[in-house]
């Protein structure tokens, strides 16, 4: 029999990235939260690479930090080796990436978690909702445990029927050998929900002590100290460099003879693998014509000597993973302390979803992260932030916050989920964001931090220094299309040292600016300096000056876009009763219900003359509605 074990404002199912994103942000709205997880050793565990950032995922991570979320202090907090990418390109493209000291960044985060008013964290296998009317109304553990509460968010990663795969070798499990959930899957098919089965993979952790690193090449962190969030001061300085190797000919034989030994050529894996994150396997066949791959050499942390073998994710059995290991450079005598494996799970069909992340099918019912069908943690940490949020604001009888695609790339992510789904383990890459040269690394808090702070999620003077930074900015570009330069020869000093043209007549400082070759640090050598400037206020006057044209046009299709986004949909309309609309957009209209004309325009399979009978059909008014 079942007792009543508490009422929550907020119940989270799982602490894995998405989980611990999703009870914090709940709790700081001023949710009464709880966070149930299988294993409280294993809270915002990485079971993958331990490294947080890089690519269109180090900005989201400044966008969760830039609305009240963790993941950016934390990583600060424990990382071992930090870079910023991309630094010889354009500000749309650099992205920050950080190694995580993972044993120390999970318990950083529960310490975080446990210190958190509003915030319970219990160790427990929730296998039921409790479900009434199609509304949520709190969850039932293995033990029979009944917590009740006004919204439920699912976060269970790759925990739902999960299953590790070597070789010929398959057993029920999660990740790293814990205790797959299995009748929370079921149940949630029982519920009506669409299921489908994905897999991802790791390759094997070796003894850093078997490795040769003299026969690879050094990778080192930056020499500038850096940080993912806008609240971090202290600086880590002693970092630990990775290190770089390659496959080669020997490998890529030993994998080609092998191949009807990998699961996943051998037919035992049936769940979808990601396309951006392939196995070695995988890349051996589909890249044939290259001689080879990197392969990078990953510390795992201060206090231990695993080390993760980046580039070698693999389901192969574990005798050959030690034959491919032996034929890579520097790890002829490596001792591999865990073997690779791949995993398949249940991942919940995205389009079942409304913008909010509340499922459709039951009000009050929440899911986020890999069981959305994403891979990476930080997809998974965005998607928690924001159902967090919007849980805790249904819990109060409030609207949801959605972001769109111009505010942030979590809004890309988002609006991808729920309006197109996903047939593979879904990642971010920047060429998904159409207004990516808005959605930078260095301004993320322009862009989110009044939203955080309207909702609550972000303390007064965090604001207050926010708002002080703004208005700096504001000066500081004033200030300089006021300033002229004059052809002086110390103008011409600096400008032929920075290989630009020299000045005929006077010009704004800010006019100097826009060219290519000119950066603030010229403009600094040429006029009198606010020397109370931070560098983080100089990068925005740089770039806002700099790309004022090419900014400018993105801000004009957005105006467009939200015209659209604007014209609301009935969300009871009947899509079937509209004359003229192709057969596929119908269905594909009806499953994801879209919110505006806006997202119905990004629904695939639904062409611009579908959308233009759409307008028409609303503007008309006489709108068929479907029956409850």
């Amino acid at each position: 029999m079942g007792y009543n074990a508490g009422t929550y404002d907020v119940i989270v199912i799982g602490a894995g990235h998405a989980g611990v994103e999703a009870g914090l942000a709940s709790a700081r709205m001023g949710a009464k939260t709880l966070m149930i997880t299988i294993n409280l050793d294993a809270v915002a565990f990485m079971p993958c690479n331990p490294s947080v950032g890089g690519p269109a995922k180090g900005i989201v991570v400044r966008e969760i930090d830039a609305l009240g979320g963790e993941m950016g202090r934390n990583i600060d907090k424990t990382h071992i080796q930090m870079r910023m990418l991309n630094t010889s390109k354009g500000p749309a493209v650099r992205a920050l990436r950080a190694q995580a000291d993972k044993f120390l960044y999970q318990h950083e985060m529960k310490r975080t978690i446990e210190q958190e008013e509003n915030c319970t964290l219990i160790q427990g296998m929730v296998e039921r909702l409790i479900v009434e009317d199609g509304v949520c109304k709190g969850v039932i553990t293995k033990t029979g445990a009944e917590y009740h509460s006004k919204a439920v968010i699912v976060t269970t990663g790759t925990y739902l029927r999960g299953k590790i795969i070597i070789g010929d070798l398959a057993y029920e499990s999660g990740p790293n050998n814990m205790q797959p959930s299995v009748n929370l899957s079921y149940h949630l098919q029982e519920l009506g929900f669409k299921m489908v089965r994905f897999k991802t993979g790791t390759p094997p952790r070796v003894n850093s002590k078997t490795i040769d690193y003299s026969k690879t090449e050094i990778q080192p962190g930056d020499d500038e100290p850096r940080a993912f969030s806008y609240e971090t001061t202290k600086y880590i300085t002693d970092q630990l460099p990775c290190w770089l190797t390659y496959t080669g000919e020997k490998t890529h034989e030993i994998i080609n003879t092998n191949l009807h030994r990998s699961a996943m050529y051998s037919g035992m894996i049936e769940g979808t693998g990601p396309r951006y994150c392939p196995s070695i396997e995988d890349k051996i066949v589909r890249f044939n014509d290259k001689p080879r791959h990197q392969i990078f050499l990953e510390p795992e942390g201060r206090n231990t000597e695993e080390v993760y073998v980046q580039g070698l994710s693999t389901s192969l059995p574990e005798d050959i993973q030690n034959k491919i290991l032996q034929s890579i450079p520097g790890l002829e005598k490596a001792q591999m302390m865990r073997a690779g494996y791949a995993i398949e799970y249940d991942a919940i069909v995205p389009t079942q979803l409304w913008p909010s992340l509340e499922t459709k099918r039951v009000e009050g019912l929440f899911t986020a992260g890999q069981l959305n069908g994403t891979s990476g943690y930080e997809e998974a940490a965005g998607q928690g932030v924001m159902a967090g949020i919007n849980a805790a604001r249904k819990a109060q009888g409030k609207d949801p916050v959605i972001l769109d695609r111009s505010q942030a790339y979590i809004g890309v992510l988002i609006d991808d989920l729920v309006t197109k789904g996903t047939n593979e383990p879904y990642r971010l890459l920047t060429s998904r964001a159409e207004y990516r040269l808005l959605l930078r690394h260095d301004n993320a808090d322009l862009r989110l931090t009044d939203i955080a702070y309207e909702i609550g999620m972000i303390k007064e003077e965090r604001y207050q220094r926010f708002v002080s930074k703004k208005e700096k900015i504001k000066e500081e570009k004033n200030r300089l299309e006021k300033v002229i330069i004059k052809p002086t020869i110390e103008a011409k000093k600096v400008l032929e040292e920075a290989g630009a043209a020299a000045l005929t007549t006077g010009m704004s400082a800010a006019n100097l600016l826009r060219r290519p070759e000119i950066t603030y640090a010229h403009i600094e050598k040429l006029t009198a300096v606010n020397e109370e400037l931070s560098d983080d206020v100089k990068e925005q006057v740089e770039i806002q000056i700099k790309y004022e044209g090419y900014i400018n046009k993105q801000l004009q299709q957005i105006e467009r876009m939200k015209k659209m986004d604007n014209k609301k949909i009935p969300d009871d309309i009947d899509y079937f009763a509209i004359q003229g609309l192709a057969t596929e957009a119908k269905q594909k209209l009806n499953e994801v219900r879209p919110l505006s004309i806006g997202q119905a325009s990004r629904v695939s399979g639904v062409n611009p003359s579908d959308i233009s009978i759409l307008l028409v059909y609303i503007e008309q008014g006489k709108i068929v509605r479907t029956a409850k």
